[in-house]
């Protein structure tokens, strides 16, 4: 115990530069008071103590504004940072090395049973107000930006950002996205059936365009002068050209 209090202090003053002092982090920073309390209701919810472990929880969130469901399971060194209104749900699971800003949220998605929260993995920064939403994974050293809705899995070493959540950066490199199918935002449905729309009647033009190249050739006035039934128009339409 006295172990993994050094380790979370230590958690802070490596992670928060405002850190002063061994005192100020180990009376004033809520996220590190919250952690704490969830050891506990953490302990009394697998001992089968669950309404004792929900009423712990929800004392330590109305001290520190950070809502920890006591089934959640929360590695070592995981850092909240302010922390007020963080949301983590009964079947999330975080990992080691974890820094969580203000108003992050690892929720669900519906009234399914069983693993509907995220899993992240290890040494993962989620920023403030970013949502995790499902039975999703996020994978190792991820960073998910501020104000970010993440829907689908992520693999490790990703950058994520927007609305829903897309890759910008994976393995350093960065993501190009080429296909909107990769966005599935709510327009990307519309985005898709305009763009196989314009090809089609690109597709259409330059077929009637070689038609019509085929069936009127370019003929010289010497040609057309031979040519029976020809019109005055196409007769001297050489001398009309810009």
């Amino acid at each position: 115990m006295l172990r993994s209090i050094r380790e979370d202090i230590a958690a802070v003053f490596e992670s928060d530069p405002a850190a002063r002092s061994y005192f100020e982090v180990l009376f004033l920073y809520p996220g590190l008071h919250s952690v704490w309390a969830h050891h506990l209701s953490h302990w009394l919810w697998l001992h089968g103590m669950r309404f004792l472990a929900r009423w712990v929880s929800q004392v330590a969130r109305l001290f520190t504004g950070i809502e920890i469901h006591p089934g959640a399971e929360l590695g070592r060194r995981l850092f909240i940072d302010h922390g007020m209104g963080t949301v983590i749900g009964e079947t999330a699971i975080v990992g080691d090395d974890v820094t969580l800003y203000q108003g992050v949220t690892l929720g669900g998605t519906g009234k399914e049973k069983g693993k509907r929260h995220p899993t992240v993995g290890n040494k993962v920064s989620i920023g403030s107000g970013a949502k995790l939403l499902g039975n999703i994974t996020i994978g190792d050293n991820c960073r998910v930006g501020a104000g970010s809705v993440v829907l689908r899995s992520v693999p490790a070493n990703s950058t994520i950002v927007g609305v829903p959540g897309h890759i910008v950066l994976r393995d350093g490199k960065r993501v190009v996205i080429t296909d909107p199918k990769d966005i599935r935002d709510p327009l990307s449905d519309v985005i898709i059936k305009l763009a196989e729309e314009v090809q089609e009647l690109r597709e259409k033009f330059q077929h009637h365009s070689h038609q019509a190249q085929g069936a009127e050739p370019n003929l010289t006035r010497d040609e057309r002068l031979s040519t029976p039934n020809i019109s005055p128009e196409e007769l001297f339409q050489d001398d009309y050209q810009i």
